[in-house]
């Protein structure tokens, strides 16, 4: 499946990159947004391209290889201090973060990401870090999956799944990504299933943002940001916690005097966008624009 990135024009719009500038897509995934990116600030422009996910990092090289100033680092952008300082790089004049999954995440990295394909419940994007998502519902209590599922997921029958997780894992233990949808549906109403939603929707979700501490590393880079770029930040979100920690830091540094807020309200995809990519129907822009940092 190709990938289609998300609220594309309206983030180069937005990060309006230019001939010679120095850019970051701190989240490279499917490459959509960097391939943008590469074409404005080209001759002399520098694209950093970040990503946890090492079989990212590889297909982008692949689509990257007509770019002469790329520089590909498989790392986590929570660690970007650390990275432009190891590449001598300078604060970077744009900054793009699209915190969604890309297509080929979900439908063929073999890693559980999707409950719609019955694979080993992994859903770690670097395979050397940390517990897996099987590792987590196995081996956790019963209240602290229910908070987990309830925290990362908003998952309302939390105590429900929780309590048949563990119920399942005493005869066999839950290992693939079907596994855990039957204990899901087991632990759910019926009619949960008929609505908007797959009914294990939030429990993936809440488990994969716990797995690879999405929020610690985006409340990271956030509190990061002046020691990584000059000028504009975009960063894409797909979930409402994720959207609060942007939203309040982009507030804090506007109170403050040190950025503009250049999306007053977040932008969302149109409705022709969400037709063609149902995906993004949940995604979120935020930017901001900084004058300076302390």
């Amino acid at each position: 499946m190709t990938h289609t990135p998300v609220l594309l024009k309206e983030a180069i719009e937005i990060l309006n990159p230019q001939p010679g500038e120095f850019f970051i897509d701190g989240t490279i995934g499917g490459g959509g947004h960097a391939i943008e990116i590469t074409k404005r600030i080209e001759p002399n422009g520098i694209l950093l391209g970040i990503d946890w996910d090492k079989e990212a990092i590889q297909r982008f090289k692949v689509k990257g290889l007509r770019f002469k100033n790329l520089i590909l680092v498989q790392g986590n952008y929570a660690d970007l201090p650390e990275i432009l300082e190891k590449h001598n790089l300078p604060k970077a004049d744009g900054l793009l973060l699209d915190l969604g999954m890309s297509s080929e995440q979900l439908e063929n990295s073999g890693r559980g990401f999707s409950f719609l394909r019955n694979e080993p419940l992994d859903m770690r994007y670097n395979h050397d870090n940390g517990a897996t998502a099987a590792g987590v519902v196995n081996s956790f209590s019963e209240k602290d999956l229910a908070e987990i599922f309830w925290q990362y997921g908003g998952e309302k029958f939390s105590r429900l799944i929780a309590k048949k997780i563990i119920e399942e894992r005493r005869n066999k233990r839950i290992l693939t990504t079907f596994d855990l949808v039957e204990a899901v549906k087991k632990s759910t109403p019926r009619n949960y299933e008929r609505g908007r939603i797959h009914p294990a929707t939030r429990t993936f979700q809440a488990l994969r943002i716990y797995v690879n501490d999405e929020l610690g590393n985006l409340e990271t880079l956030l509190q990061n940001l002046c020691q990584i770029i000059r000028g504009r930040a975009a960063i894409i979100s797909f979930h409402s916690l994720e959207d609060r920690l942007v939203k309040n830091y982009f507030r804090q540094m506007a109170k403050e005097g040190m950025a503009e807020i250049l999306t007053k309200k977040p932008i969302r995809p149109t409705n022709e966008e969400i037709q063609a990519n149902p995906r993004s129907r949940s995604a979120k822009l935020r930017a901001i624009i900084f004058n300076y940092c302390l």
